[in-house]
């Protein structure tokens, strides 16, 4: 079941956009105050990494009091093995408008700010011209008369850095600032872009509200399978056959990606692990494939979905290798407010560099332990945590690779 990749959605013009779809705009017109308790009904959840339920943050910027709230539709989108937003924002602009909108309607907010990544550079074109599309179409005035203020569409360019992404740091972007994490609270829900409510999604939660207006909260929770709720976009990557974007039912399990829509793995190579979520989270081996990839089964597995960045490792790809890669990643993305993040991350990438060169020391991977065990929970933002949540899981996981590298 496709939804947010359907080909007829894949329109430059807005008018054939709205041909095709665009009823979920309109039935939001027709009753703004009903589309938290649909989105509630339908179980959308953040589908940027956290898969905080989607409802709970629109319902807190509804509350807050006043005009001037703003909706920040995050495409940042920098991290290793993820490409489902540039897809979204490059091929179907239309429906992450709409979906905007949407949010735009249920919590009154007339700024709405589309973050992209600068290095988008055809992509931050097509969606400028897209937002133009529709400041000019009669409909865009029959928001901003639901709302009480006019609805002025804007495309911001991020910083293209990983921290860029973060919340806090994306209210700060658009403000025209450096995408410097804050500490919450206070949160953007109450306190974002010049200090007024603000609502940051993903640009995957916003795309698909449009569709869940139009055809319903049981069609939407119907999509998924089990408990789970809708479709998912999972980025899969690595050592398979059938690298790219899938656009499957949310609790499609591991192996079904892998080897049914991936094609299996490349070379014949037998399956060793996968980073799930992308390198901020836990390895998962050839014990977990039946599992489902829901937010919900893979928390109960140690695990989390993440921005359902899928990267296959198969077996003769060393995972100490692919760990220091990824911890190098998050030390050279560090904006440096917060020491033990700036230093610590620096420290398990030398370290890991050293192991993965042959040079390791005794007294190595006690290090890389104690690191692992102190540095979460030490920065603003969740930087240092996946740092530190990649290196134990594949200390934990696969201790004979670091144990073979001190010999």
């Amino acid at each position: 079941m496709r939804v947010l990749t359907d080909p007829a959605l894949r329109v430059a013009a807005l008018d054939a956009h709205l041909a095709v779809a665009g009823h979920g705009l309109r039935a939001a017109l027709r009753d703004p105050a009903a589309i938290i308790p649909v989105i509630e009904e339908a179980g959308l959840r953040g589908l940027g990494g956290a898969g905080f339920p989607a409802h709970r943050k629109w319902a807190a910027v509804a509350a807050e009091p006043g005009p001037g709230k703003w909706i920040i539709a995050n495409g940042n989108e920098d991290e290793p093995g993820t490409f489902k937003d540039r897809f979204l924002l490059a091929e179907t602009p239309h429906q992450v408008i709409e979906g905007a909108l949407v949010a735009a309607l249920a919590v009154r907010a007339a700024r709405v700010a589309l973050y992209v990544n600068p290095r988008e550079g055809a992509t931050v074109a097509g969606l400028r011209d897209a937002a133009a599309q529709w400041m000019a179409h009669p409909l865009l005035a029959e928001v901003s008369a639901a709302v009480g203020e006019a609805v002025a569409l804007r495309v911001v360019e991020s910083s293209g850095l990983y921290i860029g992404g973060e919340e806090t740091a994306a209210v700060a972007s658009v403000q025209g600032g450096f995408p410097f994490p804050a500490l919450k609270p206070p949160f953007p829900a109450s306190h974002g872009v010049g200090g007024a409510p603000t609502l940051v999604n993903n640009v995957e939660t916003l795309a698909q509200a449009g569709h869940i207006l139009a055809k319903g909260a049981g069609w939407y929770r119907g999509l998924g399978i089990g408990d789970a709720a809708g479709t998912k976009l999972f980025s899969l990557s690595g050592d398979v056959l059938r690298p790219g974007l899938h656009e499957l039912p949310m609790g499609t399990s591991l192996r079904a990606l892998v080897f049914e829509h991936g094609g299996g793995m490349l070379g014949g190579r037998g399956f060793k692990a996968v980073f799930t979520g992308g390198p901020s989270n836990t390895l998962l081996t050839a014990a977990d494939l039946d599992v489902a990839m829901d937010f919900d089964s893979l928390r109960a597995r140690g695990s989390r979905l993440g921005t359902g960045a899928m990267i296959v490792v198969g077996d003769g790809t060393s995972i100490l290798r692919k760990t220091a890669e990824y911890v190098g990643f998050f030390a050279a993305s560090s904006c440096g407010q917060c020491p033990p993040c700036k230093v610590g991350t620096f420290q398990v990438a030398r370290l890991l560099e050293r192991l993965e060169a042959g040079n390791g020391r005794p007294g190595d991977l006690e290090a890389l332990r104690n690191l692992a065990a102190l540095l979460p929970g030490s920065g603003r933002c969740g930087l240092v945590d996946g740092a530190a949540t990649v290196l134990a899981s594949s200390l934990a996981t696969f201790p004979a690779e670091y144990e073979r590298a001190l010999r």
